[in-house]
């Protein structure tokens, strides 16, 4: 979706009659999933049944004209279905191929089922999420799924479309998502390395400074004070008329737990919205913790025009839009595009309603 939004055709292959199981995943809009919706804008829908070596022969016909094929099955199963690394990069020296795997295309690991839980459990993410007095909380966001997969797949094809362009052949590329969970720790291994200890919640940007909190408030809401330069502490703790904790940003051990402390009294003292409208003003790195149905409204998300609510469902615009029409097509149904592409290679109507009778397409 990421490269589709920038304008890349992405053809989206599909096993025909059942497709992409998260189509049918609720909550459903229209018959279909929300959740498919959400990540399958700008894409054309082609079903093609890969088992069948007229399925493959398709595909392959495809690859000849394609600039990239990402896959995403466990490995070793499309070289089982003809369709490995060797036999592509033959069709089409150019390709650049993509597996995107829970565990990478080797390891002891490398055939195990897994989820985004297990890979940023495996990975380390999962340990260090959580307050310090309880267990591990599962992440709201896929650290490996999205970040991991997604994102860092998206931008290793971009670099090696890049060396193609410059004169080299394509390449495969082995992106693993629990690897991709385990780069965004590089800060914690790094403190780690240098023989800082790292445990969960007591990291500097985790709750280990009173400056880098979140704080529960009067009523139940909650907010953020992200206050780690001197002069933005300085200020909260003046307008917080607590100017004598300046001196204890970094504190340790007691004497950071009794600022905790002191935070705590303080804004448990006043209901979020009222913090909200008393901290506005300061430039001190501190914001209300919004749930989510409050995001949409709020004024810097509502000016960005983030989000925003379509037939589909609601749709949240590519975080760095390449340009102010950069829609181009909605969410494919189940082979929506079947005649359209396969046209593309040269199959004709007749030849499409034989391939249809066969259980090709």
């Amino acid at each position: 979706m990421l490269l589709a939004d920038m304008g890349a055709d992405v053809i989206k292959v599909e096993e025909p009659g059942t497709g992409d199981y998260m189509r049918w995943t609720p909550p459903l809009i229209d018959g279909q999933s929300a959740l498919f919706n959400a990540l399958n804008r700008n894409k054309r829908s082609l079903t093609l049944n890969l088992k069948a070596q007229a399925g493959r022969e398709l595909l392959l016909a495809l690859i000849e004209t394609s600039a990239v094929l990402l896959e995403g099955n466990r490995p070793g199963v499309m070289g089982r279905l003809g369709l490995g690394w060797d036999v592509l990069h033959a069709r089409n020296p150019k390709l650049v191929m993509g597996s995107i795997t829970g565990y990478g295309q080797d390891g002891p690991f490398a055939s195990r089922a897994g989820h985004d839980i297990n890979y940023t459990a495996i990975a380390g993410v999962l340990g260090l999420n959580g307050s310090s007095d309880g267990a591990p909380a599962p992440l709201a966001v896929q650290v490996g799924d999205v970040g991991g997969g997604g994102m860092q797949s998206a931008i290793a094809i971009l670099g090696a479309l890049l060396e193609v362009e410059r004169g080299a052949e394509g390449r495969w590329l082995d992106v693993s998502m629990t690897d991709g969970a385990v780069s965004w720790l590089a800060l914690a291994f790094a403190q780690q390395g240098a023989g800082e200890e790292v445990r969960r919640g007591a990291q500097r940007l985790s709750g280990r400074y009173a400056c880098y909190r979140v704080y529960s408030c009067k009523g139940g809401g909650s907010f953020s004070v992200g206050a780690l330069e001197p002069k933005f502490w300085a200020a909260l703790c003046d307008r917080l008329g607590r100017p004598d904790l300046v001196e204890m940003q970094f504190a340790e051990g007691d004497a950071q737990q009794q600022v905790n402390r002191s935070l705590e009294e303080v804004f448990a003292s006043r209901t979020r919205d009222e913090w909200t409208h008393e901290l506005a003003p300061l430039d001190a790195c501190c914001e209300p913790v919004l749930d989510l149905d409050e995001v949409a409204a709020h004024e810097q998300v509502a000016a960005r025009r983030l989000i925003s609510r379509r037939p589909t469902g609601v749709e949240v615009r590519p975080a760095v839009p390449t340009s102010d029409r950069w829609r181009r097509l909605d969410p494919p149904r189940l082979g929506e595009h079947t005649a359209e592409v396969l046209a593309e290679v040269g199959v004709d109507g007749t030849k499409l309603e034989a391939l249809r009778a066969d259980g090709i397409v």
